[in-house]
């Protein structure tokens, strides 16, 4: 201790260690009372304490830690705990701090899954302010690991409020955005056309309002830039406004193998099976195709829980109530009135149920030779010599060197609003 005036210093008894004793090398016992120095300046009294009083912080700058033990019954009913291992109490710790790790980019993929499920206990990838930044680094450093398969089937309030989120995702194989109302101008167009979405293999996007337009914002950047949607294979654009103009973009996907075009402003008949025939080398299909039923498209990765979670937040909030007020329809007598409304929906419900199939698919001369027979003599009936066969590829290709070249005014037009 020091003063004012001149320094004054107490010294007390100094230990040192020599082969494994401990030796006091200034006893101050031996010292008289009166001859110890005494520093004339003390900071506190004898009485003073200290109490730590952690409850009294806000939670959010100081919490107690008790996740770093486990607490068990012994067989007598006493309560004991023991600490976790330092290797836990790592990866809590990088998990609460998620949103502040720069790359995970090899570490064990055994270890990572453990990290992806700690923080989503701590509720990491359901706050908006650490969501998308964790499932970023999670996604540059395991892809397809963390979601492989998205199905967003009838959700559209979940990917508007999750947009952010969705477009980390740059592994998906198989995306089900059917009844999302998407629409011709929806901002997600511009991720799906992207180098994030170039894995794509199946695409659903049935009942989103999707015209001509769409199908030409869609496909512009395969068309004229050779990039996007390259890989894709499966495609749904059934129960959309699109006619036979619109289907003329889709001649760009060389690797689609199946097409529904159910419900659509698109009639089949011999035109229609002649285009696709000569134009993408695709028949029609006899019998619904396993891959429109919507039975194996589901949410597959790390992340499903995730997805879960957002759909169940997004469930809580409140609703209206979808049933008429009877009493005031039937006080202004317009009770019969929406009797029929609701009768003209649900027969229009039904006859959605009843509309035609219209699939296509790949023509495969290797893997099903007896059904491509059928398709032939079915696109051939009375006409049906075998020269025909061989002019057909002949013909398609004097069409295709005739027709003009795909790129026009508008799709410049719409290039430039990339």
């Amino acid at each position: 201790m020091y003063s004012s005036g001149s320094i004054e210093y107490e010294y007390g008894n100094v230990y040192v260690r020599e082969k494994g004793e401990l030796r006091c090398v200034n006893p101050t016992r031996n010292v008289p009372q009166f001859s110890r120095l005494k520093s004339s300046y003390k900071l506190f009294a004898k009485d003073f304490s200290v109490r730590l009083c952690i409850e009294s912080f806000p939670p959010n700058k100081c919490r107690k830690r008790n996740d770093h033990f486990i607490f068990t019954y012994n067989s007598e009913g006493s309560l004991r705990y023991t600490a976790k291992s330092l290797l836990d109490i790592s990866l809590l710790f990088i998990a609460d701090n998620i949103e502040h790790v720069e790359s995970l980019i090899g570490f064990p993929e055994q270890m990572a899954d453990k990290l992806f499920t700690a923080a989503e206990e701590k509720q990491k990838f359901t706050d908006p302010s650490t969501s998308a930044r964790g499932l970023q680094v999670f996604s540059e450093a395991y892809g397809e690991l963390v979601l492989k398969s998205l199905c967003l089937r009838q959700r559209c309030l979940l990917l508007a409020e999750r947009m952010e989120e969705i477009r980390v995702f740059h592994c998906l194989e198989t995306l089900d955005l059917h009844g999302c109302r998407l629409g011709d101008s929806h901002d997600f167009f511009s991720h799906l056309t992207s180098p994030a979405c170039t894995r794509l293999i199946k695409l659903f996007l049935g009942a989103n309002c999707l015209s001509d337009k769409g199908l030409q914002r869609l496909t512009a950047p395969i068309r004229v830039m050779k990039r996007g949607l390259e890989n894709l294979q499966q495609l749904d654009l059934s129960s959309n406004p699109v006619t036979e103009k619109g289907l003329g973009y889709l001649t760009c996907f060389h690797k689609l193998c199946e097409l529904n075009i159910s419900d659509t402003n698109v009639q089949l008949d011999s035109r229609l099976k002649s285009f696709f025939r000569s134009k993408m080398s695709m028949v029609s299909s006899a019998s619904p195709l396993q891959t429109f039923t919507h039975s194996e498209c589901r949410t597959e990765g790390w992340a499903e829980q995730v997805i879960n979670q957002w759909e169940n937040k997004a469930a809580e909030l409140p609703k209206k109530n979808p049933k008429p007020r009877t009493n005031a329809l039937q006080f202004y007598g317009r009770e019969k009135f929406v009797r029929e409304v609701v009768h003209s929906v649900c027969n229009h419900n039904q006859s959605e149920d009843k509309t035609s199939i219209i699939h296509f698919h790949k023509l495969d001369l290797h893997t099903s030779p007896g059904h491509t027979a059928d398709t032939h003599t079915h696109l051939n009936t009375q006409r049906g010599k075998k020269r025909k066969f061989s002019r057909e590829p002949e013909e398609s290709a004097a069409k295709r060197s005739a027709s003009p070249c795909p790129l026009s005014a508008e799709d410049l037009e719409l290039l430039g609003s990339y």
